[in-house]
């Protein structure tokens, strides 16, 4: 093989590669888990899809609280569920109901770090849920999201590997039961 064909060879090899990549399966890292030993702090996952999300700029509905005799283990760490039927949908795609970033704030990754998701601060864009960590960051993330996310998307492959915070969410408690 000449040189000229071997480096087309080499440059189409690696743009096959870069295009399969995004279709491998994304290992997570270590999912946020609080004081409650539940992932996303005992919410069900599964239930964001059910409620109506707000406009931007105003705030969201509640996230509902899972039940400790519901639950199912997902990248080491245990959700809670409000039904069966919840946990039930999450186990047939887990990586379809999980918030991004391993339920740390997204804004908090756009800006290269890992801090804790609030449940209750929410939103699905592009059929993917996103947490953040309080009401004031809420809005540093409205002011553009698309913007936010492919920060956050481009940070965290660097960040990902890192261990989860173990930072509590200002101003928040769980209605969770600490699993013990």
């Amino acid at each position: 093989m000449r040189i000229r064909d071997m480096t087309r060879f080499t440059m189409a090899a690696a743009a096959a590669l870069a295009i399969a990549l995004p279709a491998l399966p994304a290992f997570a890292g270590p999912q946020y888990v609080d004081g409650t030993g539940f992932a996303v702090s005992g919410y069900d996952v599964v239930a964001y899809r059910s409620l109506d999300q707000s406009a931007v700029g105003a705030p969201q509905p509640a996230a509902v609280p899972g039940r400790a005799d519901i639950t199912a283990e997902y990248n080491g760490a245990v959700f809670a569920f409000s039904s069966e039927e919840n946990r039930t949908a999450f186990l047939a795609d887990p990586e379809h109901f999980t918030p991004a970033f391993d339920g740390h704030c997204a804004f908090g990754v756009s800006k290269g770090g890992k801090v804790p998701g609030n449940p209750n601060l929410w939103r699905i864009v592009d059929d993917q849920l996103y947490l953040n960590i309080t009401q004031n960051v809420v809005g540093f993330w409205e002011e553009d999201i698309p913007g936010n996310i492919n920060l956050a998307d481009g940070n965290w492959p660097g960040i990902e590997p890192n261990d989860a915070s173990t930072n509590k969410i200002p101003n928040f408690t769980s209605p969770a039961p600490d699993k013990g």
